[in-house]
Protein backbone atom coordinates (compact mmCIF):
# COMPACT_ATOMS: atom_id res chain seq x y z
CA UNK A 1 0.00 0.00 0.00
CA UNK A 2 1.19 3.62 -0.80
CA UNK A 3 1.10 5.58 2.08
CA UNK A 4 1.85 8.43 0.25
CA UNK A 5 -1.15 8.80 -1.09
CA UNK A 6 -2.25 10.66 2.05
CA UNK A 7 0.76 13.21 2.28
CA UNK A 8 -0.21 16.62 1.16
CA UNK A 9 2.47 17.65 -1.50
CA UNK A 10 4.93 19.67 0.43
CA UNK A 11 5.58 23.84 -0.84
CA UNK A 12 9.55 24.49 -2.00
CA UNK A 13 10.78 27.66 -0.18
CA UNK A 14 13.59 29.69 -0.99
CA UNK A 15 14.65 32.09 2.44
CA UNK A 16 16.81 34.74 2.33
CA UNK A 17 19.16 34.54 4.97
CA UNK A 18 21.06 37.34 5.63
CA UNK A 19 23.28 38.20 8.74
CA UNK A 20 23.59 35.46 10.96
CA UNK A 21 22.28 37.72 13.39
CA UNK A 22 19.20 37.09 12.35
CA UNK A 23 18.94 34.26 14.42
CA UNK A 24 18.87 35.76 17.58
CA UNK A 25 17.92 39.15 17.16
CA UNK A 26 14.04 40.66 17.15
CA UNK A 27 13.78 41.66 13.15
CA UNK A 28 11.66 41.50 10.65
CA UNK A 29 13.08 38.86 8.85
CA UNK A 30 13.27 36.36 11.75
CA UNK A 31 9.88 37.19 12.96
CA UNK A 32 8.73 36.36 9.36
CA UNK A 33 10.51 32.98 9.56
CA UNK A 34 8.82 32.41 12.91
CA UNK A 35 5.42 32.84 11.46
CA UNK A 36 6.01 31.04 8.35
CA UNK A 37 6.85 28.28 10.37
CA UNK A 38 3.91 27.87 12.86
CA UNK A 39 1.73 27.29 8.83
CA UNK A 40 2.72 23.92 8.71
CA UNK A 41 0.10 22.23 10.49
CA UNK A 42 -2.22 24.70 9.85
CA UNK A 43 -1.64 25.65 5.68
CA UNK A 44 -0.17 22.64 5.48
CA UNK A 45 1.34 19.55 7.11
CA UNK A 46 4.23 19.37 9.17
CA UNK A 47 7.32 17.71 7.53
CA UNK A 48 8.14 14.27 7.62
CA UNK A 49 11.75 15.38 6.75
CA UNK A 50 12.68 18.52 5.80
CA UNK A 51 15.88 18.78 3.00
CA UNK A 52 18.15 21.97 2.98
CA UNK A 53 20.79 23.75 0.54
CA UNK A 54 22.46 26.27 1.70
CA UNK A 55 24.96 28.86 0.07
CA UNK A 56 27.22 27.46 2.84
CA UNK A 57 28.13 24.28 1.98
CA UNK A 58 30.24 23.87 -0.83
CA UNK A 59 31.85 20.68 -2.48
CA UNK A 60 33.62 19.18 -5.04
CA UNK A 61 31.30 16.61 -6.74
CA UNK A 62 27.54 16.84 -4.60
CA UNK A 63 27.03 15.46 -1.14
CA UNK A 64 24.19 15.00 1.44
CA UNK A 65 24.61 14.53 4.82
CA UNK A 66 23.98 11.12 6.55
CA UNK A 67 24.55 11.17 10.21
CA UNK A 68 22.56 10.67 12.86
CA UNK A 69 22.80 13.77 14.88
CA UNK A 70 24.27 16.46 12.44
CA UNK A 71 26.32 19.15 14.60
CA UNK A 72 25.58 22.86 14.49
CA UNK A 73 28.21 24.54 12.72
CA UNK A 74 29.34 27.88 13.48
CA UNK A 75 30.63 28.80 10.20
CA UNK A 76 31.55 32.95 10.86
CA UNK A 77 33.48 34.64 12.41
CA UNK A 78 33.74 38.54 14.48
CA UNK A 79 30.10 38.33 16.22
CA UNK A 80 29.28 37.98 19.70
CA UNK A 81 29.08 34.64 22.12
CA UNK A 82 25.26 34.38 22.23
CA UNK A 83 25.50 33.66 18.54
CA UNK A 84 28.62 31.08 18.80
CA UNK A 85 26.21 29.61 21.62
CA UNK A 86 23.38 28.54 19.48
CA UNK A 87 22.11 24.89 18.74
CA UNK A 88 20.36 23.00 16.67
CA UNK A 89 20.21 19.42 17.60
CA UNK A 90 17.36 18.58 14.95
CA UNK A 91 17.82 14.87 14.28
CA UNK A 92 19.29 13.30 10.90
CA UNK A 93 18.01 10.82 8.86
CA UNK A 94 20.46 7.87 7.81
CA UNK A 95 18.56 5.21 6.06
CA UNK A 96 16.42 8.18 4.06
CA UNK A 97 19.90 9.74 3.01
CA UNK A 98 21.16 6.48 2.03
CA UNK A 99 18.52 6.02 -0.47
CA UNK A 100 18.27 9.15 -1.74
CA UNK A 101 21.77 9.55 -2.26
CA UNK A 102 21.86 6.03 -4.67
CA UNK A 103 19.12 7.46 -6.83
CA UNK A 104 20.03 11.04 -7.15
CA UNK A 105 22.50 11.16 -10.10
CA UNK A 106 25.08 14.40 -10.46
CA UNK A 107 24.45 15.73 -13.76
CA UNK A 108 28.27 15.75 -15.11
CA UNK A 109 28.89 12.22 -14.53
CA UNK A 110 25.72 10.14 -13.46
CA UNK A 111 27.38 9.02 -10.49
CA UNK A 112 25.27 8.90 -7.11
CA UNK A 113 25.28 11.57 -4.59
CA UNK A 114 27.89 10.60 -2.13
CA UNK A 115 26.74 10.58 1.80
CA UNK A 116 29.08 12.10 4.26
CA UNK A 117 28.84 10.53 7.08
CA UNK A 118 32.11 12.97 9.47
CA UNK A 119 32.45 16.25 8.10
CA UNK A 120 29.49 18.75 7.86
CA UNK A 121 26.23 18.65 9.69
CA UNK A 122 24.14 22.30 9.56
CA UNK A 123 25.69 25.21 8.58
CA UNK A 124 23.95 28.46 9.97
CA UNK A 125 22.32 28.64 6.39
CA UNK A 126 20.55 25.82 7.57
CA UNK A 127 20.10 26.26 11.40
CA UNK A 128 20.01 29.95 11.53
CA UNK A 129 16.89 30.01 9.50
CA UNK A 130 15.43 26.30 10.57
CA UNK A 131 15.40 27.23 14.22
CA UNK A 132 12.98 30.53 14.26
CA UNK A 133 10.66 28.31 11.84
CA UNK A 134 11.23 24.92 13.93
CA UNK A 135 12.38 25.55 16.96
CA UNK A 136 11.58 22.17 18.64
CA UNK A 137 14.16 20.67 16.36
CA UNK A 138 12.21 17.64 16.12
CA UNK A 139 12.05 16.97 11.99
CA UNK A 140 14.92 15.13 10.80
CA UNK A 141 16.85 17.62 8.85
CA UNK A 142 19.29 16.67 6.03
CA UNK A 143 21.79 19.10 3.66
CA UNK A 144 22.22 18.98 -0.08
CA UNK A 145 25.78 20.25 -0.62
CA UNK A 146 26.44 22.37 -3.98
CA UNK A 147 29.18 21.97 -6.22
CA UNK A 148 29.98 25.41 -7.45
CA UNK A 149 32.55 24.43 -9.73
CA UNK A 150 29.90 23.12 -12.28
CA UNK A 151 27.40 25.20 -14.84
CA UNK A 152 23.98 26.91 -13.80
CA UNK A 153 22.34 24.44 -15.86
CA UNK A 154 23.30 21.47 -13.69
CA UNK A 155 22.37 23.40 -10.67
CA UNK A 156 19.01 23.56 -11.96
CA UNK A 157 18.95 19.50 -13.25
CA UNK A 158 19.37 19.24 -9.89
CA UNK A 159 16.53 20.74 -8.45
CA UNK A 160 14.59 19.13 -10.96
CA UNK A 161 15.83 15.68 -9.52
CA UNK A 162 14.33 16.58 -6.14
CA UNK A 163 11.04 18.10 -7.11
CA UNK A 164 9.27 14.33 -6.90
CA UNK A 165 10.45 14.14 -2.74
CA UNK A 166 8.16 17.13 -2.18
CA UNK A 167 5.39 14.27 -2.72
CA UNK A 168 6.91 12.26 -0.01
CA UNK A 169 6.59 14.85 3.46
CA UNK A 170 9.50 16.30 2.19
CA UNK A 171 9.94 20.37 2.72
CA UNK A 172 12.59 21.22 0.43
CA UNK A 173 14.34 24.37 1.80
CA UNK A 174 17.34 26.52 -0.28
CA UNK A 175 18.87 28.93 1.89
CA UNK A 176 20.95 32.13 -0.16
CA UNK A 177 20.03 35.65 -1.14
CA UNK A 178 18.37 36.93 -4.48
CA UNK A 179 21.89 39.67 -3.83
CA UNK A 180 24.78 39.06 -1.70
CA UNK A 181 27.90 41.46 -1.98
CA UNK A 182 29.43 41.19 1.15
CA UNK A 183 32.44 43.88 -0.46
CA UNK A 184 29.81 46.95 -0.87
CA UNK A 185 27.90 46.18 2.84
CA UNK A 186 26.89 49.69 4.51
CA UNK A 187 26.26 48.92 8.26
CA UNK A 188 24.36 52.21 8.50
CA UNK A 189 22.11 51.18 5.83
CA UNK A 190 18.70 50.95 6.82
CA UNK A 191 16.51 47.89 6.10
CA UNK A 192 14.73 49.78 3.35
CA UNK A 193 17.73 51.21 1.99
CA UNK A 194 20.14 49.63 -0.99
CA UNK A 195 22.35 50.53 -3.84
CA UNK A 196 19.97 50.61 -7.50
CA UNK A 197 22.05 47.70 -8.34
CA UNK A 198 20.24 45.77 -5.82
CA UNK A 199 17.34 46.98 -6.18
CA UNK A 200 17.43 46.36 -10.01
CA UNK A 201 18.65 42.39 -9.57
CA UNK A 202 16.63 41.72 -7.09
CA UNK A 203 13.81 43.27 -9.18
CA UNK A 204 14.94 40.86 -12.25
CA UNK A 205 14.83 38.15 -10.17
CA UNK A 206 10.73 39.02 -8.87
CA UNK A 207 9.85 39.70 -12.94
CA UNK A 208 11.34 36.06 -13.70
CA UNK A 209 9.27 34.15 -11.23
CA UNK A 210 6.02 36.57 -11.37
CA UNK A 211 6.24 35.87 -14.73
CA UNK A 212 6.89 32.01 -14.14
CA UNK A 213 10.27 31.62 -16.37
CA UNK A 214 12.25 30.04 -14.13
CA UNK A 215 14.48 28.39 -15.89
CA UNK A 216 15.53 32.46 -16.84
CA UNK A 217 17.22 32.76 -13.41
CA UNK A 218 19.74 29.59 -14.99
CA UNK A 219 21.28 33.03 -17.12
CA UNK A 220 21.41 35.28 -14.97
CA UNK A 221 25.27 36.07 -15.26
CA UNK A 222 24.22 37.29 -19.35
CA UNK A 223 22.84 40.25 -17.38
CA UNK A 224 26.70 41.19 -17.34
CA UNK A 225 28.31 43.46 -14.57
CA UNK A 226 24.56 43.84 -12.82
CA UNK A 227 24.90 40.43 -12.16
CA UNK A 228 28.53 40.34 -11.46
CA UNK A 229 27.58 43.41 -8.29
CA UNK A 230 24.99 41.50 -7.04
CA UNK A 231 26.52 38.57 -6.93
CA UNK A 232 30.91 38.67 -6.70
CA UNK A 233 30.89 34.84 -6.11
CA UNK A 234 27.80 32.93 -7.26
CA UNK A 235 26.99 30.42 -4.10
CA UNK A 236 24.71 32.44 -2.54
CA UNK A 237 22.48 32.52 -5.22
CA UNK A 238 23.05 28.81 -6.12
CA UNK A 239 20.24 27.94 -3.67
CA UNK A 240 17.29 29.44 -5.93
CA UNK A 241 18.09 27.56 -8.92
CA UNK A 242 17.51 24.46 -6.96
CA UNK A 243 13.97 25.83 -5.52
CA UNK A 244 13.25 27.05 -8.39
CA UNK A 245 14.16 23.66 -10.56
CA UNK A 246 12.21 21.80 -7.53
CA UNK A 247 9.00 24.11 -7.53
CA UNK A 248 5.53 23.53 -10.40
CA UNK A 249 6.03 26.88 -12.53
CA UNK A 250 2.27 26.93 -12.48
CA UNK A 251 1.57 26.38 -8.98
CA UNK A 252 1.25 29.72 -6.52
CA UNK A 253 3.93 31.79 -5.76
CA UNK A 254 4.26 34.60 -3.08
CA UNK A 255 7.37 36.79 -1.80
CA UNK A 256 7.75 37.84 1.96
CA UNK A 257 10.41 39.49 3.52
CA UNK A 258 11.13 42.11 0.76
CA UNK A 259 13.74 44.17 1.98
CA UNK A 260 17.63 44.28 2.59
CA UNK A 261 20.73 44.43 4.75
CA UNK A 262 23.64 46.46 4.51
CA UNK A 263 22.72 47.91 1.68
CA UNK A 264 24.15 45.60 -0.35
CA UNK A 265 22.09 41.60 0.88
CA UNK A 266 18.48 41.57 -1.10
CA UNK A 267 16.41 39.14 1.72
CA UNK A 268 13.43 38.37 -0.55
CA UNK A 269 12.40 34.88 0.07
CA UNK A 270 9.68 33.06 -2.00
CA UNK A 271 7.38 30.28 -1.18
CA UNK A 272 5.91 27.86 -4.11
CA UNK A 273 2.62 26.19 -3.29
Amino acid sequence: MNTNLNIQRMPVLFIGHGSPMNVIEDSPYRRAWQDLGAQFGVRWPKPKLILCISAHWVTTDWWMTGMAQPKTIHDFGGFPQELFDQQYPAPGAVEWAAQTARVLRQPHHGQPVGVDLTDWGLDHGAWGVLKPMFPLADIPVVQLSIDVRRPMSEHFAMGQQIRALREQGVLIVASGNTVHNLRAMNRSAADTEAYDWVIDFDQWVADQISSRHLEALVDFQALGELANKAHPSVEHFLPLLYAAAAADAQEPVEFFNEGYQLASIAMRSVIWG
